[in-house]
């Protein structure tokens, strides 16, 4: 199969800049926009770009702004939360693969990703006819099992605290995403304490926006994934009570890797195969 690579330059209307990479298959029978987890550079995910065009899903990879050829950093005097990545770099993607692609059935994403590819379909609903999640849900602390689920409240309140404190989240020092931006971390934190998705500055309600949607959703689990457990996909999926739905959990046998949260962007076939299977052509 012939399979071209892009790289499509996009700007948002803030000034923001970053490329759009894709792997655009020949006679491609659909089209995704894929968003990163937390702190994950796009071009990470090309592995898992080319396993799906070889399978006739034409790719499209969004750049978060601060990750990768973004071209802003977080700071003291540079910050943004969901709301700057909903309504301005998103839309900016979404164009720029419509110009090259067309209609756009599907929109997904890993982990925090998947949370804000389901946020946005709420908001444009009429754009796509699927979701997919990657080792994806909700952060709410209730859908973690003890012990983690209840120190978690802790965390949320110190990730709030130090962003704030520091200017930014320092997500490479603890472990857990990358240099962030602390109103970036504040509405993720408080969706875990909440459990209710919102953007600061967002008149929007995200919430209802997902209630009214009705995509086809297919979510895949990994078996030693806890950062993304079970529950925390139904919590997710539950917002979509109009929603067809099918989850798929994937051990690390069937993947050929470890079944975890970031193994299986090396080795994505099982993933990928398990995203284009017979219910979704």
């Amino acid at each position: 199969m012939n399979i071209r690579a892009l790289e499509l330059p996009v700007q948002s209307p803030d000034g923001h800049a970053w490329q759009l990479a894709a792997r655009v298959p020949e006679h491609a029978r659909a089209q995704l926009l894929w968003l990163p987890a937390l702190g994950v550079a796009a071009r990470h995910y090309l592995p898992f770009a080319d396993a799906l065009a070889a399978r006739g899903v034409a790719v499209y990879l969004h750049e978060w702004r601060g990750n990768g050829g973004s071209s802003l950093r977080p700071g003291r005097h540079q910050d943004w939360g969901y709301r700057e990545l909903l309504v301005q770099d998103l839309p900016a993607s979404h164009a720029a693969l419509r110009a090259q692609a067309g209609s756009l059935p599907i929109i997904g994403g890993h982990s925090l990703g998947g949370q804000l590819a389901a946020c946005y379909l709420g908001l444009h609903a009429g754009a796509f006819e699927r979701l997919w999640l990657v080792a994806s849900g909700t952060p709410y602390w209730k859908t973690f099992a003890p012990p983690r689920g209840w120190l978690l409240p802790w965390f949320y309140q110190f990730a709030i605290w130090i962003s704030r404190r520091r200017g930014t989240f320092p997500g490479r020092r603890l472990g857990f995403g990358g240099e962030e931006a602390r109103g970036l971390i504040g509405d993720w934190a408080g969706v875990g304490l909440s459990g209710r998705y919102a953007a600061a500055g967002l008149a929007a309600d995200l919430e209802a926006g997902m209630a009214g949607a009705s995509p086809a959703i297919r979510g895949v689990l990994f078996a030693h994934d806890w950062l993304a457990p079970p529950a925390s996909l139904a919590g997710l999926i539950a917002k979509f009570p109009r929603a067809r739905k099918h989850v798929t959990r994937l051990d690390a046998r069937t993947l050929g890797a470890r079944a975890d949260h970031f193994a299986w962007m090396k080795q994505p076939d099982a993933v990928a195969a398990t995203l284009c299977g017979p219910d979704e052509g």
